[in-house]
């Protein structure tokens, strides 16, 4: 659906904090967006959709990639129980229609992939924060390619519609690295642990990739407090 804001409309806000290797924040990205266009346009309320950084492992070394099993079989207790794991989160991932290869997946740093996130939600960015989240999330759990390199995140920002000129002259410098630290500092203040959470105006927040009914229950309620106040 078409989440353009009217000004003659009260708009939901909803920041959207996830890391581009979470898996959970690729179902749940999918399940809320499942959800969104349950909505019909006559719901008398427009959205603003935008996603905010976090990262699972900030400290993961910049430009390197191991892979995701390794670092599963490190974090949770030896090979059986990543794979347990991994099995777990692909087929999920496959009753919502999101293809995992999760045994080709490179675990890398994701800042560069977030400030390639941020620059698509600028005024005027050819691509939607959205689709580049999307496309960096697909190479990532389904092409197994390396999103903390400079090449694989250029030619994905390409493919959607950047000029080749523009990626390449802004992956080189250090444009939205304070402004993509702030995102994730922000998310430390407010007390974000874990990823997805959403938060709706600022006010109240979901956690975890729940259901596409859910999504569309809580927005519906959230656009009927709001009209409410508008006409009182």
């Amino acid at each position: 659906m078409d989440t353009s804001a009217n000004p003659t409309r009260p708009t939901i806000d909803i920041d959207i904090f996830s890391d581009v290797v979470c898996p959970w924040c690729y179902i749940g990205k999918r399940r809320f967006e499942n959800g969104l266009d349950q909505i019909d346009e006559d719901l008398g309320v427009d959205f603003n959709v935008r996603y905010h950084a976090y990262q699972l492992d900030p400290d993961a070394a910049p430009g390197v990639a191991t892979p995701v099993a390794e670092g599963y079989a490190k974090k949770f207790g030896g090979p059986e129980k990543a794979a347990e794991i991994l099995a777990h989160v692909t087929t999920t991932a496959a009753q919502d229609g999101i293809e995992f290869n999760m045994d080709k997946a490179l675990r890398a740093n994701t800042l560069l992939a977030h400030r390639l996130i941020w620059l698509a939600g600028l005024p005027g960015s050819p691509v939607a924060q959205a689709a580049m989240k999307e496309r960096l999330m697909q190479a990532y759990f389904t092409d197994g390619q390396h999103i903390g390199s400079h090449e694989v995140l250029g030619e994905c920002a390409i493919e959607l519609g950047f000029a080749r000129a523009d990626v390449e002259s802004f992956l080189d410098s250090d444009q939205g690295v304070a402004e993509v630290q702030a995102e994730i500092e922000d998310a430390r203040v407010n007390g974000i642990t874990a990823v997805p959470t959403y938060v709706f105006n600022r006010e109240w927040a979901i956690p975890g990739a729940q259901d596409a009914d859910t999504f569309e229950k809580v927005l519906r309620k959230i656009a009927a407090n709001m009209l409410k106040l508008a006409d009182d």
